[in-house]
């Protein structure tokens, strides 16, 4: 049987997780800091579990630059639930912004003003869209939840790489084509794809701030690549992300929000508001004003989780003075190794998205040797399996080869890998 310094893993998530790490997380997890208690068995309402949350914040903030003005959850349901808490917490935000538009300073049971309400449910029904850019199978998943939840009057697909794409996933659309709503609740974009391998290059540029600081509405899912490149923090409303792919273990969900959307600035509808205009109201643990309240311990929240998130969090800041950027430059080069042994042989891979967006971190393409392209697949996955490089099985709806290259993938894994695929080719 292998080691486990035998194995690099590749798996798109849960993804691996540093040894060191791990081992802490061990002994924290039998008998944390000498309290003759685990970690998991701490109450999520004692003063260490606050520390554990607060110090995790504060390391995620200086990670990635957070200005102050924005808040950190830890929540859960990961990041599918967040294609829900997105859509309820953006819709009452653009209800509550419409309805002091409407009502001004009028205060008291809407329903008793019949003209003003009928003005605010026909802006409702007329106006409020929640707009996606579908660019692989996770945008179209939100897309759909925010159907589902809202439905299809209040969608609008921006842009969808399909339609430009032969029916298939791959490619991003060029901006000029996208067809954004005017005042939309929110903007969602996927920032890289982890079926598909697509990855925004940059920050959209129809997307920035406009030089008074007012734009759209930007919230990002970037569950696969959050930790591994410097983002412009200040252009999101929000982002979110699970923690299994480049932070921690599954279970927490971490978002990052705008506090201009949350109270004092802005508090979600009344229930019966929101039910007069034929809206749905959020379960409350997917309210992000009472998770912000709770500093996230609305319920029960596993410290645990949020525990290794933190010392991932620390061990980023002790490896890379200059925090993010070092990760990134790391990232790039490990893809580019990648890369370039796929492009070496072009008449045995075959890259399955475009060059000019092709993901850094979810490594997708064809083995095409041979006329017998499963066959072939298969040999290559068995024979790296041999050789230690496992979890290289694309997704079941794309099939194919698939690399992940998260953080906790080590250069020298990276550098495995690019032998394996160049030795491969020449069998």
């Amino acid at each position: 049987m292998p080691s486990r310094s035998d194995i690099t893993y590749f798996g798109a998530g849960p993804a691996l997780l540093p040894t060191d790490i791990l081992e802490e997380a061990a002994k924290a997890l039998l008998n944390y800091n000498g309290t003759g208690l685990g970690l998991a068995e701490h109450s999520h309402r004692s003063p260490l579990a606050a520390d554990i949350i607060n110090q995790a914040k504060a390391d995620l903030a200086s990670c990635l630059d957070i200005p102050d003005d924005y808040e950190i959850l830890f929540m859960q349901g990961g990041g599918t639930g967040q294609f829900s808490a997105i859509a309820y917490n953006f819709a009452g935000a653009w209800v509550t912004r419409k309805h002091k538009e409407i009502f001004g300073d009028i205060e008291g049971d809407p329903t008793d003003h019949p003209k003003l309400i009928q003005q605010l449910k026909q802006a409702v029904d007329n106006d409020l869209k929640i707009d996606y850019l579908v660019t692989g199978s996770w945008s179209q998943k939100a897309s759909v939840e925010g159907e589902r939840l809202l439905g299809s009057k209040h969608i609008n697909i921006a842009a969808d790489a399909r339609k430009t794409n032969g029916g298939k996933f791959g490619t991003i659309p060029d901006e000029s084509t996208w067809k954004l709503s005017e005042n939309a609740a929110l903007v969602y974009f996927c920032f890289n794809e982890t079926v598909d391998g697509v990855e925004f290059p940059a920050f959209p540029k129809s997307l920035e701030p406009r030089p008074d600081g007012k734009g759209p509405i930007v919230v990002a899912d970037m569950s696969s690549n959050i930790l591994t490149r410097k983002i412009p923090v200040r252009n999101f409303s929000a982002i979110f992300f699970g923690a299994q792919k480049n932070l921690g273990l599954t279970g927490i969900t971490v978002v990052v929000i705008k506090k201009s959307f949350l109270p004092p600035t802005i508090s979600q509808p009344s229930m019966a508001l929101m039910r007069y205009l034929a809206l749905p109201v959020p379960p409350i643990i997917f309210q992000y004003e009472a998770i912000a309240k709770n500093n996230s311990l609305y319920n029960t929240l596993s410290i645990f989780d949020v525990y290794v998130a933190g010392q991932v969090l620390k061990k980023l800041l002790r490896t890379y003075p200059n925090k993010v950027e070092g990760q990134q430059a790391v990232t790039d080069k490990k893809a580019q190794l990648i890369y370039d042994a796929i492009e070496a042989f072009p008449e045995i891979y075959k890259i399955i998205s475009d060059k000019a967006v092709r993901s850094r971190i979810n490594i997708c393409f064809r083995v095409t040797k041979g006329d017998d392209v499963d066959a072939a697949e298969r040999a290559f996955l068995e024979e790296g399996t041999a050789q230690g490089l496992t979890g290289l099985k694309g997704h079941r709806s794309l099939g194919g080869i698939r690399a992940s290259n998260y953080n906790s993938v080590s250069l020298e894994g990276a550098e495995k890998l690019a032998r394996f695929i160049r030795a491969f080719a020449m069998s």
